[in-house]
């Protein structure tokens, strides 16, 4: 069985050495590492993240909350881990939103 969590901190790990070796390699001024709950209900996931915030030391972050997304995250400089959960008024919206994506046709540029 593979062991994703330590496949993502070797690449991490490598990504770092490689940046270092190559400082003529642009790079972004910041990176997020994004954890998202996959629980069924809204309830168990709000209960994830709510786990991981207690995990981190960190809060939940309102500022998403408007969006239908609870979620948390802690950072190390400029390297965040963020655990997210996509409530289920979220997920509809996005659905109801794509389901036209398909009806729309752009008129030629011409």
């Amino acid at each position: 069985m593979r062991d994703r969590r330590r496949e993502l901190i070797n690449g991490l790990l490598n990504l770092a050495v490689f940046l270092e070796k190559h400082p003529d390699v642009p790079a972004s001024s910041n990176v997020t590492l994004y954890h998202f709950a996959t629980s069924e209900t809204d309830e168990d996931l709000r209960a994830e993240i709510d786990q991981i915030a207690a995990r981190v030391g960190s809060s939940i972050d309102f500022d998403d909350s408007p969006n239908g997304h609870y979620a948390t995250s802690v950072h190390f400089g400029p390297v965040e881990y963020r655990a997210v959960a996509i409530l289920a008024a979220a997920r509809a919206r996005h659905e109801a939103v794509n389901s036209y994506r398909d009806c729309i046709i752009q008129p030629d540029a011409n």
